[in-house]
């Protein structure tokens, strides 16, 4: 289970074989890697099984291979058009998960690889970026001249790319970080960087057309990869409003949306959190969680309702179908708007 979506097994992987199972989408949210947030967004977990549906059958339509089986009605499993309701549950291939040993911040990729062999899910998030957001991380990591933009600080508003970024950051440590590409290499194990590289461009080429199409500007996001008898498939979910950014008019169309909001709201919690991180990082401690001594506060009912019509009225765009009974994206972009 994590923080967002659970987990059903129905035959396990082995060493020489994958699994099968589903992923099953739950209404919860998580900002600034804190896990289950007091409130639920209804609709949600249905919004990201049909967005990630849909890439993973459009990826799939283009030559790339993926874990995805299709979203289960009804007790069968089909494709995303043959359902009339909103789906939860999307039925995927399972791959093997070892355990990553560790002692405070230092992690054992050797025992994880010599536990996975040939089948295991890739330790790595693969970050694809066309735009510098407001709120992306790659605003502290670097300075706008390493991309050829005429800035010398980072505006306030949302900087295109001269052409797409692919960075590397770990996926199962308790504060993720931006490795190099060498550290990638290592961590990735057999799983070459360059193909997975390669894959994400597609991957971004792919949400960035089918986002064109709805209106839509992609802005950045990530993909996981499993590793199976010497072949990179792509795993977890792609192209959603939790693992991207898009936007609507210059108007944030993602989770950036509850990031922002709660910067703006309870800044006490967000700098709590900050800090213990830095603290978590300068003793060695792994989970930074039990440092942290602020909890988060629930959303007002307006602002669960307005991030509700955000991920149904985006979803409905990005389809090309009203699957859910949501407002026009206009309509769901200006409530959002006036949080």
């Amino acid at each position: 289970m994590t923080s967002v979506k659970g987990f059903r097994v129905e035959e396990p992987a082995t060493a020489d074989s994958l699994g099968t199972g589903a992923f099953v989408f739950t209404d919860d949210y998580s900002v600034f890697d804190w896990g289950k947030m007091p409130d639920a967004i209804p609709n949600k977990g249905a919004s990201l099984c049909a967005m990630g549906a849909a890439n993973f059958e459009r990826l799939e339509s283009e030559g790339i291979t993926t874990h995805y089986r299709g979203v289960v009605s009804g007790g069968e499993v089909v494709d995303l058009d043959s359902v009339a309701a909103p789906p939860r549950e999307m039925a995927i291939e399972l791959t093997r998960v070892p355990d990553l040993p560790h002692e405070g911040r230092e992690y054992n990729y050797s025992a994880y690889h010599e536990a996975g062999g040939e089948n295991y899910l890739i330790p790595l998030e693969i970050v694809f970026r066309n735009t510098v957001p407001v709120g992306s991380s790659l605003r502290s990591r670097a300075e706008p001249g390493e991309f050829d933009l005429g800035y010398e600080a980072w505006p306030d508003e949302p900087v295109d790319l001269p052409a797409p970024v692919v960075e590397f950051s770990t996926k199962y440590e308790e504060s993720d970080r931006y490795l190099s590409r060498e550290n990638a290499d290592y961590i990735a194990g057999e799983a070459d960087v360059d193909d997975l590289e390669a894959i994400a461009r597609e991957v971004n080429r792919i949400v960035t057309e089918t986002a064109a199409d709805a209106g839509l500007t992609h802005e950045d996001g990530k993909i996981e990869c499993l590793y199976y008898d010497g072949e990179i498939r792509v795993a977890d979910v792609v192209g959603t409003f939790d693992e991207n950014r898009f936007s609507y008019d210059g108007q944030q169309l993602s989770k950036e949306v509850l990031r922002q909001y709660h910067k703006r709201t309870q800044p006490e919690w967000v700098e709590a959190v900050s800090e213990a991180k830095a603290e978590a990082k300068a003793e060695d401690v792994a989970d930074w969680r039990e440092l942290c001594a602020v909890d988060p506060d629930p959303l007002a009912d307006h602002v669960v309702d307005a991030a509700r019509e955000m991920y149904t009225a985006g979803t409905n765009a990005y389809l090309g179908r009203d699957l859910f009974d949501a407002p026009p994206i206009e309509d769901a972009v200006a409530a959002i708007e006036n949080l």
